[in-house]
């Protein structure tokens, strides 16, 4: 019943949106199918933790990857079905490396598909690379449309993904506590081990992030060049 009263301030801005005759309908949609959601996954990964099927994990990584993947080329929606096998590709190397490394190198999980580790950890991993591709496709054909070649254009993207991310490094600890690191204190872990647990977070979804979208740029580069190459005979014939 408790629960009932962290509704009250989006009651208050639903009320505002009324009053200001804004769009009130889109806020509620958008809180109900929030709760139906996280309800539905809190009874699915009950089930998942309980049935310990490593086939059950790895069709849910997978449906993460390839969700993801077509999420993060809603910026680019004409090229999407071009893209997307690049975008699977490039979250499943920047993504999947990345957790392996941590499930098995830095926690050491036994058996290595633990459901209760693995999938929260690629849910925020696979989260973060999605992101940073979208970010980057919809940048880097912006700045092939303005005249950028190739080299300019993906590294212009590149840094415009990291953006978010590298903005979340310099804020951890300062501006906010994570979700991670604020549920372990909350649950009575000492703050310095919620923070070492946080670290390992924040680099692992800055190395995903990052190596999904260089891996996505650099995929991009042989359907580009013929682009350019013709630009520039182009150019020569007008000169």
């Amino acid at each position: 019943m408790s629960l009932a009263l962290a509704f009250v301030p989006a009651v208050v801005v639903i009320g505002i949106l009324f009053v200001w005759a804004l769009n009130v309908g889109n806020a509620i949609h958008a809180l109900a199918r929030m709760l139906g959601q996280l309800l539905l996954i809190g009874y699915f990964l009950g089930y998942i933790f309980e049935s310990d099927s490593v086939l059950i994990v790895a069709c849910v990584l997978a449906v993460m990857v390839f969700v993801s993947s077509w999420i993060a080329l809603g910026t680019v929606k004409e090229k999407r079905s071009a893209l997307y096998q690049k975008a699977v590709f490039s979250i499943f190397v920047g993504g999947g490396l990345t957790l392996i490394l941590i499930t098995q190198g830095v926690l050491d999980l036994n058996p290595w598909y633990e459901p209760q580790y693995v999938i929260p950890l690629a849910g925020m991993i696979f989260a973060n690379a999605m992101n940073t591709i979208s970010l980057a496709a919809e940048r880097f054909y912006a700045e092939l449309a303005v005249g950028k070649n190739y080299m300019e254009a993906r590294n212009t993207a590149l840094q415009t993904s990291l953006i978010p991310v590298i903005n979340s490094l310099f804020a951890v600890g300062i501006v906010s506590l994570p979700g991670m690191m604020t549920g372990q204190i909350l649950s009575g872990v000492s703050p310095l081990i919620a923070a070492r647990y946080q670290i390992m977070v924040m680099c692992m979804i800055f190395g995903s992030a990052g190596i999904a979208s260089a891996c996505f740029l650099l995929l991009l580069k042989r359907e580009n060049t013929p682009m350019e190459q013709s630009r520039a005979e182009g150019k020569s014939t007008e000169s």
